[in-house]
This record gives C-alpha cells, structure tokens and sequence, in this order.
C-alpha cells in the first residue's frame, strides 16, 4: 500500500522530545532527496551524496525546525511569533504562521537579506522589520520582543527548532541504512550542525544507527566566528544565509564539533560562489550560495591533501538555489543571449548541433 508523506512531525513523532498531544502544523516538510553525487564521488574516491533540503516547501532546511517550533508555540496558546533572520528564517516563520493562522514578525539587517526570502516572508504576510544593524542586533531585539510582549520567539534559540532539525540525521540514516563516516554543512547560527548531531547520537543510542559521522562545518572567510574563536562584529559576505557573526548556538556546535571529532573551517566567497555553480552544472543541483560552502569545503580539502576515499560522505545542501538569483547570476558574468530568427537550421547551428 503506498504511503503519502505526512510531514516530519506525524513521520518521527516517537522521537521528537515535544508534548505528546501537540498538534502538527505542517507543509509537508522533509522527507528531502538524498542524490549521489557522481561528480564528487569521483573526485574523492569515496561515496558522496547530497542530502537536499532546498526541496522543503519554503525552500530551505528551516521548515524543518519551524514545523515544530510553531506547532509547539501553537498549542502553548501563542498567537503571534518573532523571529530574526538572514531571510530563510523569516519566510519559513511566515509560512507556517500562516498555516496556523497567527501574527508572524519578522526582523531582518535592513539591506542584507536576498529578495527571494525577503518576497516570500512578506506573501507569507509576515510584519517585516528592517533593522539597522546586522543579524546579531536583530536577535537580541527578537530575544526583548518575546520577553516583554506576548510574542513566541522561534529562533534556533528556541530547543524545540532543534527537535525538528534532528530529524534530517534521522531521515539520511533511514535512507542510507547507517550513518556517513563524515557529515559536512555549511554553518552560520550553528543550530542545525547542533540539531544533527543531536538526531545523530538518539539514532545510535536507540540502535538504528551503528555510529555517530564526523561533523564538519565550514564558514565564509569574512564570517567564521567559530573559525577565529571569537564574535565577528561586522560580517560580511555574499552568502547571506551564513552572515552571522555572534552564532546563539556557538556552545552547542563547539559541543557537536568535539563530540564527533570534527572541526570548522572557512572558505572565501570565490570558493563558495565557484563550487555553487559547479554542483549545479556537474550535478543539477542549484543551491543557494550559502549552501555550497560544504562542497568548497570539501574541494578545499582535497586540495590540502586530505583523504574522503572509501568513505561515505552527506553533505547537506541547505537552500533553494532561487533563493538568491542575483548573486548566482552575477558571479556566473555575461550571458551571451543567443538570438536567431525562426528557423531550424539557424536554432542548430546555434546550439553547435551543426
């Protein structure tokens, strides 16, 4: 008998640390692909596969956590949500808000959000604010709004985000039968790094998994807080979803980085901009920028010296590649509009067919 999905929460209900009865608030996240990747399997000798989380229905990997966070705050009584946001945040927030039918707010660095994120938080009939200031500025405000007003805040400061994004450890263990011998992501507020490995050490303390992946995460060269030890006061980068300089789950990461044996690194925005549109053209996945610093991880490794082959690699691909189209678009340089009149001949001769 076929199965219809039913979102995260109704799939892993038995191992989501939420009150029983809540009821589920869901688009139909999860359940996201996991593609092999034939291009980098074949660089590293290993068995690389990209678990693809721009598939979720805003768009990013936070649908994930934001099912469960507005299912929670819902059946807690709230009737509007805050949050801050580089931009997948905030139109994940509205989504789902207004599934619930409440107030989302949305606090985003005035100027440094991608359109697409900023256009889907305002159809989803979020109350925009811009700030001026960064993200870190934004959060703290978010964190005042929920502690004087009657507002549910839904950052990943929230632990119940984190219940929901476990489940994309889950979901890559069920698929691939065990967990990877290596697991690397990009990572900005540090949450999700924090969520897998808390979904990664259940699945093994309840036996569904025989072991635990190394983490590794990487940052944009003028964002890595995490790399440099210490908070960035002015992050800046192309990759906006990353451009965070004060990580709310700094702790957590160091904590999943360590217990995994794994380790940050950066990457500059040529290296993740470049291996965003190599894993497009190699492997049809368009990602946004962001979500590409895993792969120039990867790359960067390999040019340093260090060894994936034989092993079985995720590397999660957080964002929609039409999330931000600009910054794609003009890395990408001139595109040659090729103009012919209508005729076969002339179309073939275009495309080097003759």
């Amino acid at each position: 008998m076929s199965h219809q999905w039913r979102g995260l929460i109704e799939e892993y209900r038995e191992f989501l640390d939420i009150p029983a009865d809540t009821p589920a608030i869901s688009l139909g996240e999860g359940g996201t692909p996991l593609v092999r990747s034939e291009w980098l399997s074949g660089l590293t000798g290993g068995d690389v596969w990209l678990k693809v989380e721009g598939a979720n229905p805003t768009g990013s990997f936070k649908d994930r956590g934001m099912t469960a966070a507005i299912s929670v705050a819902v059946h807690e009584g709230a009737k509007a949500v805050v949050c801050a946001s580089t931009g997948n945040t905030s139109a994940s927030m509205a989504a789902y808000a207004a599934k619930a039918r409440i107030t989302p707010i949305v606090l985003v660095p005035d100027g440094k959000i991608a359109a697409g994120k900023m256009a889907q938080a305002i159809m989803h009939g979020g109350k925009v604010i811009k700030v001026r200031g960064n993200f870190d500025d934004c959060l703290r405000l978010s964190r005042g709004l929920a502690e004087h007003y009657p507002v549910a805040l839904v950052n990943s400061v929230n632990p119940v985000r984190l219940q929901g994004q476990k489940t994309g450890a889950f979901e890559i263990v069920d698929a691939l039968g065990d967990a990877p011998d290596y697991q690397l992501m990009p990572i900005g507020n540090a949450g999700n790094m924090s969520a897998y490995w808390l979904g990664y050490q259940q699945y093994a303390e309840l036996g569904r998994a025989t072991r635990t992946p190394v983490l590794r995460a990487f940052q944009a060269a003028g964002a890595a807080p995490l790399v440099l030890g210490h908070p960035v006061a002015n992050p800046e980068t192309r990759a906006t979803a990353i451009r965070i300089g004060n990580p709310a789950s700094w702790k957590l990461a160091e904590a999943a980085r360590d217990g995994s044996g794994g380790r940050f690194a950066s990457v500059t925005d040529e290296q993740i901009l470049d291996a965003q549109a190599a894993l497009a053209r190699e492997d049809g996945v368009f990602v946004e920028p962001a979500s590409a610093a895993g792969v120039a991880g990867l790359l960067q490794e390999l040019a340093a010296g260090d060894s994936y082959a034989g092993k079985k690699v995720v590397i999660v691909v957080t964002g929609n590649g039409l999330k931000d189209t600009v910054t794609a678009l003009e890395h990408h340089g001139d595109i040659d509009d090729v103009v012919v009149d209508a005729d076969i001949d002339a179309a073939a001769g275009a495309a080097g067919l003759a």
